[in-house]
């Protein structure tokens, strides 16, 4: 059978994620043709986007109302009933691929391999594992294989110049084992964190919510950057969750990540390390994010943060 790959667009029903472009990237060295399947609601704009991606063959667009929250009880169903089709099939290792693809692959009995980072054949990935210190390579025998991708291990496939057919598939019914009460969605005029080119973040020796804003947030507009924050600044406060980077937070892989006040736990590395610049400012000259940053400033960050965003 030719390997076909399904990639399990993420989009917001008007427009695709950035984390869709890096995963058909990983289908693509999965398999020889790859799909995209757009399951939403009124999503016709989105499966169109998805049409243009460089590589893709084929959109799939399921739309109806019981896809309209992505509610991981339907979509499940949903993946499953077209996955005999396919050798492959991928999701972003994101909030919501992490909900749908432990779901798919119970339903279809096959094991899901979990962070992929890299595609070394049909059958056999590369995965990190003890948070990011040791990368496992692991063999799949499954005829179905159910991955998820870390986005920052790939490059984003172009979205456009692509010339993918579409087709509409079958919505399925609501299954009626749960139901969407509402969201809050937070807005922002910064750049979306995970999707950011220059990230600067902050720890716990901000000292306070505060302090933390009135530091960070001028370097920040002065570079266009997104704001992140260690674990321990967020657990105590001085920073809300979105903003964690790190294996139990978001990972994250811009051209410039500026890291102040960060020891460099390994549950804050596993989230930032591929970055392409990391730039790293504490006062603690054995802090652990020395290591792996490409410069480093022993400096009191209440004294150098300031002083960097009046020279910029």
């Amino acid at each position: 059978m030719t390997a076909i790959a399904l990639v399990i667009a993420e989009h917001d029903h008007a427009s695709l994620k950035s984390a869709t472009f890096p995963t058909v990237t990983a289908a693509l060295a999965c398999a020889s043709e790859v799909h995209v399947l757009v399951a939403g609601h009124q999503a016709t704009a989105a499966a169109q986007a998805a049409t243009q991606i460089a590589g893709v063959s084929r959109v799939l667009h399921a739309d109806g109302p019981s896809l309209a929250h992505g509610l991981a009880e339907n979509l499940v169903t949903q993946v499953a009933g077209l996955a005999s089709r396919y050798s492959h099939i991928l999701f972003a290792a994101t909030a919501s691929g992490k909900n749908v693809a432990p779901r798919v692959a119970a339903r279809l009995d096959v094991a899901q391999l979990s962070d992929v980072t890299r595609v070394l054949g049909a059958d056999t990935f590369e995965r990190p594992i003890y948070a990011g210190n040791a990368i496992a390579t692991v063999q799949s025998a499954d005829a179905i294989k159910v991955l998820t991708v870390r986005t920052t291990g790939f490059d984003a496939a172009a979205s456009t110049g692509g010339s993918a057919s579409l087709s509409t598939v079958d919505a399925v019914a609501d299954s009626g084992k749960s139901r969407s009460l509402g969201s809050e969605i937070a807005k922002s005029d910064r750049p979306e964190l995970t999707a950011a080119r220059i990230i600067v973040s902050g720890g716990r020796a901000l000292g306070s919510s505060a302090q933390f804003n009135e530091v960070l947030t001028p370097l920040a507009d002065k570079l266009g950057a997104a704001l992140g924050a260690s674990r321990a600044a967020v657990d105590a406060g001085y920073a809300p969750n979105d903003w964690q980077v790190g294996q139990t937070g978001k990972i994250v892989a811009p051209d410039l990540y500026i890291a102040a006040g960060i020891s460099g736990a390994i549950q804050h590395l596993a989230g930032m390390k591929d970055s392409k610049v990391i730039v790293a400012i504490n006062k603690d000259a054995e802090a652990p994010i020395f290591a792996v940053a490409d410069y480093g400033l022993e400096a009191d960050l209440f004294t150098a943060v300031p002083e960097l965003t009046r020279a910029l």
